[in-house]
């Protein structure tokens, strides 16, 4: 399994003292505070609950051989980033099929300084057994810096182990983050309703057969027909994680992204929330997905992206209006279109992340090493070598549509462009269409027509 060339290196070993049980983590950026967060857990175990919730998806694999299953769970790492006003703690799980966050907001926290900063964590059998202990009446901190994370409870020793962090989760990492830019509201039921429901769920896997979650009064219900406001759910298993959660949650709010049939689900608390994002199928991971090809071959102004890059802050929500205003001071015309595909193209290089919930993106800068991610594209790199062999040619164009002529494999394909949709007559895309991005002949249409557009 390809792993990033980017090593991790951490701080010190895990331990465990009289003061509670400390965990080493990975540097996070040198050039700020190394005191990222202290504080103490408003509601501990409804916390503890949560990244137990976390991790039981980061170490599990709903579709990956036995054989892979050591390699896979030596390389869980969760990644935790602090803003000003909140903690997230993100993961994956094995198969890159399931997304997982934590968000602690404000009042899930007392006598709490917030810093600012990004960096990955591993709780391994130890950490998740200190977590299983924690009552609601215990009295539990956090202590987050760029050396080590602390969670003071009762327990005994842990030793922390470096690991690299698999290419396969990175691509899923940043993937994810484009599928949920896309994803609108289909449904909001109480927290309640959602425990019953999700109670009510069938038990024995359903892979192999087509399910939805479609209203039903004031709940929900499983549904063989794909009706109006229908959620497509592959895997019924992958939301087990939020049963336990939801009878103490406010609401559940479920997403869904036509274009690709992921759905986001996302219980939300008076003072955290807990989201899930699951691939159309169970095997569907994010990282075979092929939704950030569009924005890694688009065209790209350095100029917008270097400002781009100097006002990210640890915003915990970015607002695109008043970036655009800050940019515009900066570079003249840039449009608010230009301004939403730049932060899409620093999704693709781990600076950003979505927030469903929020209908925005968020800062953090994941400790790993994403320059390599467009070579493992293989669509992509397919793409630009059609390019320089010269197989691709502009048959006719004009403002509302152009057509390509793509020569691959002894074969003509023909492409058509309007607009942001595109079409070829290549087996590949008669199968998945766009659904898991687009094939390498509309990839090198695009690139070319730009590239005829930049000489204009």
């Amino acid at each position: 399994m390809l792993t990033s060339p980017h090593h991790v290196r951490y701080a010190a070993e895990s331990r465990c003292d009289a003061t509670g049980l400390k965990l080493a983590v990975a540097l996070g950026d040198s050039g700020l505070s190394t005191q990222f967060f202290s504080g103490r857990l408003a509601r501990p175990r409804r916390t503890a609950l949560m990244l137990r919730g976390l991790m039981s998806i980061v170490q599990t694999r709903f579709h990956i051989p036995a054989a892979m299953l050591a390699r896979i769970l030596a390389a869980a790492d969760p990644v935790v980033t602090v803003s000003s006003d909140r903690l997230r703690f993100e993961g994956f799980s094995g198969c890159c099929g399931v997304y997982v966050r934590v968000d602690l907001l404000p009042d899930s926290v007392r006598d709490a300084k917030f810093g600012r900063g990004t960096t990955n964590v591993d709780f391994n059998a130890p950490m998740l057994a200190a977590l299983a202990k924690v009552r609601e009446t215990d009295k539990i901190s956090l202590n987050v810096d760029a050396g080590a994370v602390e969670l003071k409870t009762e327990s005994g020793a842990v030793v922390e182990k470096k690991v690299d962090l698999p290419v396969r989760w990175l691509r899923g990492l940043t993937e994810v983050q484009a599928c949920q830019s896309r994803m609108n509201p289909v449904h909001e039921i109480s927290g309640q309703e959602a425990w019953r429901f999700l109670r009510s769920m069938p038990r024995m896997k359903m892979n192999r057969r087509e399910t939805f979650v479609v209203p039903s009064g004031r709940t929900l219900r499983l549904s063989q027909i794909n009706a109006k406001e229908s959620v497509r759910v592959g895997g019924l298993e992958r939301l087990r994680v939020l049963e336990d959660l939801s009878s103490d949650a406010e609401t559940l709010l479920i997403y869904t992204d036509t274009q690709t049939g992921a759905s986001g689900w996302v219980l939300e608390f008076d003072d955290s929330r807990f989201s899930v994002v699951i691939s159309p199928e169970v095997w569907r991971g994010f990282s075979g997905e092929g939704q950030v090809l569009q924005s890694l071959a688009a065209e790209r102004s350095e100029d917008v992206l270097g400002h781009m890059r100097k006002e990210l802050k640890w915003q915990s929500v970015i607002d695109e209006e008043d970036l655009h205003r800050q940019i515009s001071k900066k570079v003249s015309d840039v449009t608010a279109d230009q301004i939403r595909g730049a932060l899409a193209i620093l999704a693709t290089q781990g600076l950003v992340g979505f927030d469903l919930h929020e209908g925005a993106w968020f800062h953090r800068e994941l400790p790993f090493d994403f320059s390599s991610v467009e070579k493992h594209h293989p669509r992509l790199k397919d793409a630009r070598k059609l390019l320089v062999e010269k197989c691709v040619r502009i048959l006719s164009t004009s403002p509302s549509r152009s057509e390509v002529s793509v020569t691959s494999g002894g074969v003509d394909h023909r492409i058509r462009i309007a607009g942001e949709d595109a079409k070829c007559t290549c087996p590949w895309y008669a199968k998945h269409q766009l659904s898991r991005g687009p094939c390498k002949h509309i990839l090198a249409a695009q690139l070319l027509l730009e590239e005829q557009a930049d000489e204009c």
